[in-house]
């Protein structure tokens, strides 16, 4: 019996293959895995062949651990908690412990950044996403590293290459991770890319990586593209939704001229996400896109309720 037909006759008897569970829960199958044998979170099925086959009850119980861990909890720290269903300890314990942890990343990381050492960086930065779902390995590792580097290249003899070592690493590793997972998806897809005169792709390829890990398919159109360039690629491949990134400057004329523009020559829905929005939300709403903010699950919600929309 091939694995198809042993997934097949899971999901008839109401059990997921662990790739549906990644989609769903946004959890990719590493960590799922790791859970599984680390701290043992999770004890799936399994199939003749050995093949991961989950209850829903599995999902909701991966639900309950994201939430412990978007609450500060470590993942060390959760699985008591999941299992009696209990709250958190209190506020400032598990915090402080949760933090220490991801300063000991950030940490393990800029040690392998001062040294220009990739097999020292991609193992810390492995580890930390083999453990943790990628938001919060955005959130809480790559972004605050992303602003130390770019607040101390002044007082450092190599600061920009650091800077531009990691920058590139991420651009690598986050471009590779995201063909991967685009490969097997069969979601809405999203055209994303950042605006013009954004040039810096980092924070456009955090939320793709995002929303790939959560079921979408994504084209990336990359740095600086010109608005008038995204109707004749609609014309050629099907989307749900254009997502544009951009930083806190926005181009001359892009609220009253290029955004309007690409809006009534497009029928589909049009987010704008990024540190533009904490300035401009009302200027992107005139112009008849959505603002999206910083927040990617609060957006995902936001593009998902759209496209439902008949």
């Amino acid at each position: 019996m091939t694995q198809a037909t042993e997934e097949a006759r899971g999901e008839a008897a109401g059990l997921y293959p662990i790739r549906t569970v990644s989609s769903l829960t946004g959890v990719n199958a590493v960590t799922l895995r790791a859970w599984e044998r680390r701290y043992g979170l999770i004890q799936p099925q399994r199939t003749p062949k050995g093949h991961r086959l989950y209850t829903r009850e599995d999902i909701e119980r991966i639900g309950r651990v994201l939430d412990l861990l978007n609450q500060g909890i470590s993942i060390s720290q959760v699985k008591p908690l999941v299992d009696d269903n209990l709250a958190p300890p209190s506020a400032s314990a598990p915090e402080t412990g949760h933090a220490d942890e991801w300063q000991r990343y950030r940490e393990r990381l800029l040690q392998a950044i001062s040294r220009f050492d990739e097999p020292a960086l991609d193992a810390a930065y492995n580890d930390a996403l083999s453990l943790y779902p990628v938001e919060l390995v955005i959130r809480n590792l790559a972004t605050p590293l992303l602003q130390q580097l770019g607040k101390q290249w002044k007082d450092r003899p190599a600061g920009v290459a650091e800077e531009h070592f990691f920058s590139v690493y991420l651009r690598n590793k986050l471009g590779a991770r995201i063909h991967h997972i685009n490969a097997r998806g069969t979601g809405p897809r999203l055209l994303i890319a950042c605006l013009p005169g954004e040039y810096h792709e980092i924070g456009m390829l955090f939320f793709a990586l995002t929303a790939a890990s959560h079921g979408y398919r994504v084209l990336l159109l990359g740095a600086n593209l010109p608005l008038d360039q995204i109707p004749p690629v609609l014309e050629l491949q099907r989307c749900d939704a254009v997502v544009l990134s951009g930083s806190s400057r926005p181009a001359r004329g892009l609220f009253d001229e290029q955004l309007p523009a690409l809006v009534q020559a497009c029928t589909l829905p049009v987010f704008v996400g990024g540190g533009i929005t904490l300035r401009h939300s009302q200027d992107i709403e005139k112009a008849g896109a959505t603002p999206g903010g910083e927040d990617f699950q609060a957006a995902l919600r936001q593009i998902a309720a759209r496209i439902r929309k008949p």
